[in-house]
């Protein structure tokens, strides 16, 4: 049964490794026109004079991320105003969140935190092809998440759920839990 029909964007958050592209592409095959909105593609299009964002980010590094995210709001809100329902994918953490959450403007806005355990997420990362983590650490990155990471939105701990029980749970607690 298809959910009722109406542009929102959902951001779906987390560590790598979490679960976020497999349950965001599920999410948004719930719904008749959306679309899956994959933040990192904005990174990616930089050529030249990229700078990743290491554990101790360079001011460029930070700026970049900023424009990333608000390329990103701004592209959802885009399909969201033609209609579509927006599931926009990327790691947001920390106080990054809130700032992520202002830049974009249409609402209904659902946030959704993917939190597996940290074994759940180690496991995860060795178990696939792409490899996220270098000098960040899956306890480094998780600490961010759990200590500076404002607590808005819906909070899923999927260490033991499947995508697909993932997706059943944001559809059901979405508007009573999500929304902000």
């Amino acid at each position: 049964m298809k959910p009722k029909e109406g542009a929102a964007i959902y951001l779906i958050t987390g560590v790598m490794a979490s679960g976020k592209s497999t349950v965001a592409q599920l999410l948004a095959e719930q719904f008749d026109r959306a679309v899956h909105l994959r933040g990192d593609t904005f990174r990616r299009m930089i050529v030249k004079g990229r700078e990743e964002l290491l554990p101790d980010a360079s001011e460029e590094a930070t700026r970049q991320l900023r424009l990333r995210y608000r390329l990103a709001a701004a592209a959802a809100d885009t399909y969201a105003d033609a209609g579509f329902t927006v599931v926009v994918q990327d790691v947001v953490i920390g106080p990054m969140l809130e700032e992520f959450v202002s830049f974009i403007r249409h609402r209904p806005l659902y946030v959704v935190v993917l939190a597996p355990g940290e074994e759940a997420v180690a496991a995860r990362e060795a178990a696939r092809g792409k490899k996220g983590y270098g000098l960040w650490t899956v306890a480094g990155l998780n600490g961010i998440l759990h200590n500076e990471t404002p607590k808005i939105g819906l909070w899923l701990d999927t260490s033991e759920l499947t995508p697909e029980e993932t997706v059943s749970e944001i559809m059901r607690r979405s508007a009573e839990a999500a929304s902000v």
